[in-house]
């Protein structure tokens, strides 16, 4: 896991309008969870760019005051027009205990089953996993090159060492299939190709039948 550090100020004063005067100030009012009590401080708005937009999961050195915590983003709020920071929420990490964590799952490579004409699906973007600070990684990657044609990747072959995932193993991740409109597109492609053989048989039995009844006919009466 990478490790950000970040500095904040405990907030003298709470409150609606003690958070308006420090949004003005491009500050944001933060919240410390899971210590033995509750922090509430506030942090450079510019500066709490790069841990709130990004998708990794990094470990912040939050210095509140001089005061150094491990902790991770656990909630994030933004302004409904502006899309600025507007409160997070952080939760206090200890080294040996175990986090709960939500990882990006980035896929790499050019799966074998692409090219032979299937499509990479990824079902599951993110991974639910526990474990402790140090072994939680900032995102899981994924090799998908040895993937074939309808092959699906699950849970439980993704390498997640010193992690347990939350999730059950058979839980696919991503797979490879032909596209539906081709899968749709085959069928009526057989079909026209043997409509013309069913159609060349017509004019055959059509002149069979023409000159059926020449032959049953009966031979002129003689006058």
């Amino acid at each position: 896991m990478n490790r950000i550090e970040l500095s904040g100020n405990v907030r003298q004063q709470t409150g609606t309008k003690s958070a308006a005067q420090l949004r003005r100030a491009k500050r944001v009012p933060c919240v410390l969870y899971g210590g033995t009590g509750v922090t509430h401080f506030s942090v450079d708005e510019a500066a709490l760019r790069k841990v709130v937009f990004t998708s990794e999961v990094n470990g912040i050195d939050l210095v509140i005051d001089g005061a150094k915590t491990l902790a991770m983003v656990h909630q994030k709020q933004f302004h409904p027009v502006n899309d600025r920071v507007v409160h997070v929420d952080f939760m206090e990490m200890k080294e040996d205990r175990e986090a709960r964590v939500e990882l990006a799952v980035r896929l790499n490579g050019q799966p074998v089953g692409v090219r032979s004409g299937g499509k990479l699906n990824q079902t599951m973007r993110k991974i639910a996993v526990k474990g402790l600070p140090n072994a939680i990684p900032s995102r899981i990657e994924v090799d998908v090159t040895g993937l074939e044609l309808n092959q699906s990747l699950h849970v439980s072959d993704l390498k997640l060492d010193g992690l347990t995932p939350l999730h059950r193993p058979e839980d696919v991740v991503a797979t490879v299939k032909v596209p539906k409109k081709v899968e749709e597109a085959a069928p009526a492609a057989e079909a026209a190709a043997a409509a013309p053989a069913a159609g060349a048989a017509a004019p055959a039995d059509a002149k069979a039948a023409e000159a059926k009844p020449a032959a049953d006919a009966k031979p002129a009466a003689k006058k």
